[in-house]
């Protein structure tokens, strides 16, 4: 047993450390099976030699972020330990440094994992870029996010966001109401992501201003899409036919971000566009796909467990393989 020193110069930063019931440090405790202790402005760990070392590094990390400003989740703090364990973790503080925008409530918005910086950075320097990944990597919010910090910077006129309206068990013409309604609900979680980025309020008059644009993707057929920030969401359910015309849509000063996830296809032959595209695109200049994984789920920490119990279930051999 051995136990090691950490100093904390600010009250309030242990204070956050430890978190509410000493939740966060109980956290750090479990996971690499130490005792974590407040002596005066000194934190102790103690416990096996092999041990106390991560666990002291897990929490100079965490105080870092907390120097920048940055607020302690039980979702970045197993980020912070899963890039302790692969010596990864003076790149933490890269994630706090750059505010992709600010929201409508005022809270700036800023990558959660390294798998997201780098999807950030892949659509800030490339004109199309396709994201894939599982459920809770962030795919769609951090696409429109870009997309409002375009526009409020006046690099583009309008967003256009997009999904196809591909059924997943249920049927468009049992929905009630007119076309609209019948498509609103796929169109859902772009609508919420627009809110959080511009409130109700201005969402709604940039819309009737004509500078937003929510829409099936089969209203995309025909059009040449010029100073545009275009996202096509749920591209896993695409046709490759919609694909292509997707991306021919794409004009003068655009840029588009096409997001999916190729283990939740709902198409009935499964020949997925979003798969294709990116393997018939591959290598193309100004063309960038980026691989999200489990590691990036920034929702509850069990969409992670989730994640690899079913790719442990359909990588089985005596299972059938995932769709």
């Amino acid at each position: 047993m051995i136990e090691q020193l950490v100093n904390v110069e600010r009250m309030e930063h242990t204070l956050a450390l430890f978190g509410s019931f000493d939740t966060n440090v109980k956290m750090i405790e479990e996971a690499y099976g130490v005792t974590v202790l407040l002596r005066g402005t000194d934190i102790k760990v103690t416990g096996d030699a092999e041990k106390v070392g991560p666990a002291v590094r897990v929490i100079e990390t965490l105080l870092s972020l907390l120097n920048n400003g940055e607020a302690l989740t039980e979702q970045n703090i197993h980020y912070v330990m899963s890039l302790v364990s692969e010596g990864q973790e003076d790149r933490a503080t890269q994630l706090a440094e750059d505010v992709i925008c600010i929201t409508a409530k005022g809270r700036p918005l800023k990558s959660k994992t390294l798998g997201q910086k780098k999807y950030i950075e892949a659509i800030r320097q490339n004109t199309i870029t396709f994201g894939v990944g599982p459920a809770g990597t962030g795919k769609t919010y951090l696409a429109v996010a870009m997309a409002v910090r375009a526009f409020r910077a006046h690099e583009i006129n309008r967003i256009i966001l997009t999904r196809p309206a591909v059924e997943a068990g249920e049927k468009l013409g049992f929905l009630p109401g007119d076309l609209q309604n019948k498509v609103d609900p796929y169109l859902r979680p772009l609508y919420d992501a627009l809110f959080d980025m511009l409130g109700s309020e201005n969402y709604q008059r940039y819309l009737e201003r004509g500078n937003i644009e929510v829409a099936p993707l089969a209203y995309m057929r025909g059009r040449t899409l010029d100073d545009s920030f275009i996202i096509l969401d749920e591209a896993q359910n695409t046709t490759p036919e919609q694909m292509k015309m997707l991306l021919t849509r794409l004009g003068q000063n655009s840029k588009a971000v096409i997001t999916g996830d190729v283990t939740q296809i709902d198409l009935p032959d499964k020949r997925s566009g979003l798969i294709e595209a990116t393997r018939i695109l591959k290598g193309i200049s100004g063309i960038a796909t980026v691989q999200l994984s489990d590691k990036d789920v920034v929702r509850h920490r069990l969409i992670q467990e989730i994640i690899k119990a079913y790719e442990k279930y359909y990588d089985h051999p005596s299972h059938p393989r995932r769709p």
